[in-house]
């Protein structure tokens, strides 16, 4: 390399690190960004993006079954599983691109290789095991991002038991499928599975599917999942697998200690993420972890100076865009700009893309009253909305929760169609701290779904209008 002293150095080129080193360029610091493998990290091509592919094949090859209740006909009616692959590698590999152009248009100089922190300061980066570079960095962000969390004797192999990255690429559509867990990632291959023609089963330890979401969207979410042909069962464990040539014997113990016996073709173990803090030299820095993860304070410092760590690295929520501000933050801190905040974590939004959609933000009504608050609740089904209706998604709801003693809003929670797009309008009312009056003043347009996050705040206050 020709240059090797750096203003800021970026391990990892995930959403968190890419973001971070635009930001970085933009206010005129030399920026390095080292990257083992993909550009864009795990989410953009293997994550977030590409299960979005595939999730919009799956819509619309529903959407193809069901051609009759829109007054349309269709025959034959089939997919071809490898072109669907296809269709999310090219989408990944296509932003992958797109992002290695926003790097190089902004001047930050991408190296290909693992970077490893060689003491303050200080970063080796390696190359199938030969040495590559030793970079020098005023401040080193880590953004290693984080894979999936195995479990002992649920370890995926690749062949009969996937993690995620093994279910983006599927050789063949399996006629049975069990999903160990029911968060996000879980429950959006259930989804695809499922609805691509798998007999899907999904197992959660927790008393409901999508625990962290809010109880009542959880069980509406649940019943349309179970409606689709999902079975669920929660409160239930995964405690053994028994492969045999090309099926899997999965050992469940439910809530009361008796064990069943469910043979699949496949598995897929998505019992969540651990940080990435391996191999990378934490023990060359005063760097502490906790829980896989490294510990940073409000604006990403670590116990090293100079030393920053963002994204599912540094904790949750695990999530790209929580990376992404995480990272943009912390580099406006660096270069000590002005009214630079600590992120609000209540603020960040959570999506889950599977069919029914799940999307929140803030306190869940349980949360919020273990809080002390007082609450008013707000409701709005989907089939009072007429454009869900005009669409045949007439199945969702909207909650908002609200302090009955000041108006503040407090979460908002939706499952139905399209939630994951609507849930920002609350983010935004929460950042600016909206009142339940200046929501309830607020003209929304019709026909649209967005009308029913109004009338959700107007049913808090029992001025509800289409109910």
């Amino acid at each position: 390399m020709a240059e090797t002293n750096f203003d800021v150095v970026i391990i990892g080129a995930g959403p968190g690190g890419y973001v971070t080193a635009i930001r970085a360029a933009q206010l005129g610091m030399k920026t390095c960004v080292v990257e083992k493998q993909h550009v864009g990290g795990i989410c953009l091509n293997w994550g977030c993006i590409p299960t979005k592919a595939l999730l919009r094949s799956a819509e619309i090859y529903n959407y193809m079954k069901h051609a009759g209740d829109y007054g349309l006909s269709n025959s034959n009616i089939g997919f071809d599983l490898q072109k669907v692959v296809d269709r999310s590698r090219g989408v990944a590999k296509q932003l992958s691109g797109g992002v290695s152009h926003l790097l190089k248009k902004n001047k930050v100089t991408v190296v290909d290789g693992d970077a490893k922190l060689n003491g303050p300061g200080k970063v080796s980066v390696t190359k199938g095991g030969k040495s590559l570079a030793e970079l020098t960095g005023k401040h080193i962000i880590v953004a290693t991002g984080a894979r999936p969390r195995a479990l002992p004797g649920l370890e995926a192999d690749g062949k009969l038991v996937w993690s995620y990255f093994d279910a983006l690429v599927p050789n063949t559509m399996p006629k049975s499928l069990l999903v160990i867990g029911s968060g996000a990632i879980g429950i959006e291959f259930a989804s695809f599975f499922n609805t691509m023609g798998a007999e899907v089963t999904v197992v959660e330890v927790m008393n409901q599917v999508m625990p962290v979401e809010d109880e009542e969207i959880s069980k509406l979410a649940r019943k349309q999942l179970e409606k689709h042909g999902m079975k669920i069962m929660t409160s239930a464990k995964v405690t053994k697998l028994d492969k045999a040539a090309n099926s899997v014997t999965c050992t469940v113990e439910d809530e009361k200690g008796k064990t069943h016996q469910i043979t699949v073709d496949r598995v897929i173990s998505a019992v969540g993420v651990v940080g990435n803090i391996e191999g990378i030299g934490l023990e060359t820095t005063k760097i502490k972890t906790d829980r896989g993860c490294i510990v940073t304070d409000e604006f990403s410092c670590t116990d090293e100076p100079g030393i920053y760590a963002i994204g599912d690295v540094a904790g949750p929520p695990m999530l790209a865009h929580k990376a992404e501000h995480e990272g943009v933050i912390c580099i406006e801190k660096i270069a000590g700009l002005a009214n630079v905040h600590p992120m609000d974590k209540g603020h960040i939004p959570g999506c889950t893309y599977c069919h029914p959609q799940v999307a929140s933000v803030g306190l869940t009504e349980t949360r919020a009253k273990e809080q002390g608050y007082h609450v008013k609740i707000g409701r709005f089904p989907f089939m009072g909305n007429g454009k869900a209706i005009a669409l045949g998604e007439a199945e969702g709801l909207i909650k908002t929760v609200f302090d009955a003693k000041t108006g503040q809003l407090l979460g908002a929670h939706m499952v139905g169609h399209e939630v994951t797009e609507l849930i920002q309008g609350y983010v935004v009312a929460m950042g600016l701290e909206t009142t339940e009056e200046e929501l309830m003043h607020t003209v929304f347009p019709h026909p649209t779904l967005s009308e029913m996050m109004h009338e959700s705040v107007l049913d808090a206050y029992g001025r509800v209008i289409h109910m």
